[in-house]
């Protein structure tokens, strides 16, 4: 005797779409309209970790390598403005801005947020550092100010404190630059492309640059991303702006 059996029940559930995932949904539509321009690299970070060991050894403050990264590419965008301006289409402009509020994605609890820290010219790392908890913090609690995710001038995405060692970011209007930085690995390495074999290992992480290319041409990016690379390798001037 056969019994039947009942017919699993198939089941939809609506989620409403608000607060920062419907920000989100609008910017990254307007983002799949720009033509976007994709650069990677590998960057050794040896000597930027010794750095980081030792500012936390000796101040008392939860510093992690992103406050690094934006000050080391504010530094990189003295010498390449146009990574730091804005494409105004109507009036036929492009907008340099002398100012680095530097953006940065933090995934929160409501979504992905993208508010920034002002003027991190002006910023050594630990004064970032302290921003960047602070935002963070406020990301937790969901609140955010209006000037707190306004007037962004360039993006990070540091997805590698997730995981992931290559991506393909995306430029978050009306800014024409982003960049994302995977996680740190060990991978045995070599500065000589004939050394048939390679005898010790060091610490790099992968950047992966996108660039609006109606205002940046390739060979700039490739030129700002060594100019990034430069001070990522050789950090020691970042030292010289602790007060």
């Amino acid at each position: 005797m056969r019994f039947p059996f009942p017919e699993p029940t198939q089941k939809t559930t609506k989620i409403p779409i608000r607060g920062y995932t419907l920000s989100m949904i609008k910017t990254m539509t307007e983002s799949l309209k720009i033509p976007h321009f994709i650069y990677g690299d590998e960057f050794l970070i040896e000597e930027l970790i010794k750095i980081k060991e030792l500012l936390k050894e000796k101040k008392s403050i939860n510093l992690t390598y992103l406050p690094f990264f934006i000050k080391i590419i504010s530094k990189a965008l003295e010498d390449f403005p146009i990574l730091n301006s804005s494409l105004d289409l109507e009036n036929q402009n492009i907008i340099l801005k002398n100012f680095h509020n530097i953006s940065v994605a933090i995934d929160t609890p409501n979504g992905l947020a993208v508010p920034n820290i002002k003027n991190c010219q002006n910023k050594n790392i630990l004064e970032i550092a302290s921003e960047l908890n602070a935002l963070k913090e406020k990301g937790v609690k969901a609140s955010f100010l209006p000037e707190d995710v306004s007037d962004g001038t360039f993006t990070i995405s540091n997805i590698g404190s997730i995981g992931g060692i290559f991506m393909s970011p995306i430029i978050f209007p009306p800014q024409v630059a982003i960049v994302a930085i995977g996680k740190i690995r060990r991978t045995p390495y070599s500065d000589d492309p004939e050394e048939e074999y390679i005898h010790e290992s060091k610490r790099v992480v992968n950047i992966c640059w996108a660039a609006d290319h109606r205002v940046i041409d390739g060979a700039t990016l490739a030129r700002f991303s060594n100019k990034v690379k430069q001070l990522c390798e050789n950090p020691a001037i970042l030292l010289a702006e602790l007060r």
